[in-house]
């Protein structure tokens, strides 16, 4: 497991490096002036050239990507052109919230799916079955743009239940973790449903059936953990996806996180801290398919014994 690893890790090098050259060459090549947005269009030509030349604006496009690399490799990710503080110091000052938001949708989704699609499966094609199938459906079709300002119109507005933005206690946490977290229960609810009725076919399935065991025992005790394997991976994937997700629901509900700190960063041209997020979030996906992995070998111990051979 530990060669698997450390073999991972040196394939994911040139996916790094592909990501943050992406990056860095299409914020640059962005419409507008970083410095007239810091100064408006008003400002003394002077001005402009000696913000420029502060800023490294002046100089040739490689020559900026190669100060970004040696900046990148000594762990500086550059300053905000906008708020004038060290980009790393923006980040993780906002991450904890962006984790917070994550976090919660996930455990809506898993809240939510789970046990519906457990109940989806003992019970194919029932009403019961059709309907979660139908609510699944109805949830990977609706945009976060448009359900977030829903539940606002609903819970916040007309019946006055929850804030409408803005973080706070938990009751700030409840809307946008809904709104991030329906498509991932949508889809998590299928692929359990689909691994149960899967593994309740397998032939072990029958064989403890036919020992006598409770029903119960042997959905949960050995149906549902080897069903949990492609719901686990879409964990997995998705976490990555959730934390890219979320530049939209931030921005719906004032959270302060990531999100809206890339955000704020396009709208005032601001390169290296565009070109920051993006690469923390890269690099917070790679690590979480990297747990994801590990996950995998937890679940089920044959994936384990396959890649420590491999390995």
């Amino acid at each position: 497991m530990f060669n698997y690893i450390i073999k991972r890790l040196i394939l994911l090098i040139p996916v790094v490096f592909g990501v943050v050259t992406l990056v860095f060459f299409l914020v640059h090549l962005i419409p507008g002036d970083p410095v007239e947005v810091m100064l408006g269009e008003q400002a003394r030509a002077a001005d402009k050239e000696m913000l420029r030349h502060e800023l490294r604006l002046d100089r040739p496009l490689m020559e900026q990507y190669r100060l970004y690399l040696t900046g990148l490799a000594r762990g500086d990710l550059g300053r905000s052109i906008h708020f004038r503080e060290p980009v790393l110091t923006m980040i993780t000052r906002r991450f904890p919230a962006t984790i917070l938001l994550t976090l919660a949708a996930m455990f809506v989704a898993i809240l939510i799916a789970i046990p519906i699609g457990i109940v989806s499966a003992t019970k194919q094609y029932s009403l019961i079955d059709n309907a979660s199938m139908f609510f699944a459906l109805l949830g990977i079709s609706m945009p976060n743009f448009w359900l977030g300002p829903l539940l606002i119109l609903l819970f916040s507005i007309q019946l006055g239940w929850l804030p409408v933005s803005g973080m706070g206690g938990v009751e700030h946490l409840i809307l946008p973790s809904i709104t991030l977290g329906t498509a991932l229960a949508a889809i998590l609810t299928r692929m359990t449903r689909a691994g149960i009725l899967e593994v309740i076919r397998q032939q072990y399935i029958v064989t403890a059936r036919a020992k006598g065991l409770a029903e119960k025992k042997v959905l949960y005790k050995h149906a549902l953990k080897n069903a949990l394997i492609p719901v686990i991976t879409i964990l997995g994937l998705q976490f990555g996806a959730l934390l890219s997700g979320s530049i939209i629901t931030e921005t719906i509900f004032s959270w302060p996180g990531i999100g809206r700190l890339v955000i704020q960063a396009v709208n005032q041209r601001d390169y290296p801290l565009v070109q920051g997020c993006v690469l923390f979030i890269a690099l917070t996906y790679v690590l979480v398919n990297l747990t994801t992995d590990l996950l995998y070998s937890a679940a089920d111990p044959r994936i384990r014994i396959g890649r420590g051979g491999q390995a």
